[in-house]
């Protein structure tokens, strides 16, 4: 059987389904082919469930330390089985929501595995799709356009491959039914991060081991030290510079061991399962690539401005592209792509624009460029920071580590970026973002009235600080 459409969308995640709500709000008659649940990892096994994890171990970590606020709760206790199930029933909620949305805007979803074929019978050109269903029937979409968003998976160190027992990748750890004692992190990225403060709120003893020279490599380095300095007083063990030897890995009664090469000299690391979340990989195999002139450059598909292949009408958005592997920037390039294969004028799009966001505790966001890279790039920057304990709602919280900190060009002014770690850091970091489009001045952000008391007052002064005009401080 075939079917014909205006735009195909392979890969209902979250910068597909979005790309495909874009195209049926502009008129286009859209399906989506999806093997497995519309939310795509963001959903199911990525940014919703960690983040409602992430909110229960905040809760219980704040029960423990609720005396700091005149609060008694003794009796309160860990059900970690009910935890899940909170976690199961956001994402059920939105689930419902995401196919609510395909009903609203008239979009078809085929649940099947696509693979994109080449000129045949049924298209002159490439971009036809062949889904299979489970039960091994075939069908045939061919569309006038293709968005290909297939997404990533979480990459594998070899010789360290999950297992589900002993090794876990984010996917394996989402499903855990009880907690361990402790957990080794290979990784100290945003996920191995998030994890690593999730589990130390739960009572795991953590370590991380890192291969970089500090954790969340490519962000500001004082961001990193005062993040891990923040991890290590709640007991968080982290090794930075670290070379595992994947040969001595061994598992035995008390869960797992392997050797590790730090500062010089050899230690064995041991803990009752692994966690390896050393990034993601994209999904590029088995969906019909090689039938087309789309190229594929270092394991991700290589796009223009535009968001097209290497055939003008097929379309790449989303984790499977590489570049920041985030949802909400899958979300806005499938924007792009739709708009553009619409003949709209699409809105900027620039990877400078999208916030990049860690929800430990505390949390870290950052939007632009860091100090560090903004001087490899040869700009002349200056720099200036203000700690969240000169600021009355931080104290009110309890929550007093990290400051904001502010990038800018000495030669003509502009913001840079900006790095904030402390408090709601991920909220925060929206003002800082309109600031960068809008290309405002640090002196108009600072100058525009902050509430008080408000988290934000530490950005507004950190702008100021700049010219040497902060107030607080």
């Amino acid at each position: 059987m075939t079917i014909t459409c205006d735009v195909a969308v392979l890969g209902g995640g979250t910068g597909g389904y979005v790309a495909a709500i874009k195209a049926a709000q502009l008129g286009k008659d859209v399906i989506i082919i999806e093997r497995a649940k519309l939310g795509g990892t963001c959903l199911h096994k990525g940014c919703i469930p960690t983040k409602s994890l992430l909110r229960s171990a905040e809760v219980y970590s704040l029960l423990q330390q609720s005396e700091q606020y005149g609060v008694e709760s003794a009796g309160h206790r860990l059900v970690f089985p009910n935890v899940q199930e909170r976690k199961r029933g956001i994402v059920d909620k939105l689930y419902e929501g995401v196919q609510y949305l395909m009903r609203k805007n008239k979009i078809r979803v085929i649940e099947g595995s696509g693979r994109v074929i080449g000129p045949s019978i049924f298209s002159p050109r490439s971009g036809a799709v062949a889904v299979e269903f489970p039960d091994g029937e075939m069908e045939t979409i061919v569309p006038n356009n293709l968005i290909i968003a297939t997404g990533s998976r979480p990459r594998v160190l070899p010789g360290l491959e999950p297992d589900g027992q002993y090794i876990l990748s984010s996917d394996e750890a989402l499903e855990l039914e009880k907690l361990p004692e402790s957990i080794l992190i290979v990784g100290g990225g945003v996920i191995g991060i998030e994890w690593a403060s999730m589990f130390v709120d739960f009572g795991v003893q953590v370590t991380v081991a890192e291969v970089a020279e500090q954790i969340l490599p490519g962000e500001d380095a004082e961001v990193a030290k005062e993040l891990a300095k923040s991890l290590e007083r709640r007991g968080v063990k982290i090794l930075t510079g670290v070379q595992l030897q994947t040969d001595t890995y061994a598992t035995g009664e008390n869960g797992v061991s392997i050797t590790a090469l730090h500062q010089g000299n050899e230690q064995v690391l041991e803990a009752s399962q692994m966690l390896v979340s050393i990034g993601r990989a994209a999904n590029v195999e088995g969906i019909g690539l090689e039938n087309t002139d789309i190229r594929v450059v270092n394991g991700n598909i290589a796009v223009n401005a535009h968001f097209q292949t290497g055939e003008s009408h097929i379309y790449a958005i989303g984790d499977c592209i590489g570049g920041l592997q985030l949802a909400h920037a899958a979300s806005h390039e499938g924007i792009a792509a739709a708009m553009h294969l619409a003949g709209e004028k699409g809105h900027v799009y620039d990877q400078a624009f999208i916030p990049r966001c860690v929800y430990s505790q505390p949390e870290v966001a950052s939007v632009g460029l860091s100090e560090a890279r903004a001087k490899e790039l040869g700009r002349s920057v200056k720099s200036a920071k203000v700690p969240f304990s000169a600021i009355g709602k931080a104290l009110v919280e309890g929550h007093t580590e990290g400051f904001a900190k502010v990038v800018v060009d000495t030669e003509n002014g502009d913001l840079v970026g900006v790095q904030i770690v402390g408090p709601h850091a991920t909220e925060l970091i929206a003002e800082a973002t309109l600031a960068t489009v809008l290309n405002a001045t640090p002196w108009e952000v600072g100058n525009s009235i902050h509430a008080h008391p408000t988290l934000s007052e530490a950005l507004g002064e950190a702008m100021l600080a700049i010219d040497g005009q902060a107030i607080n401080v």
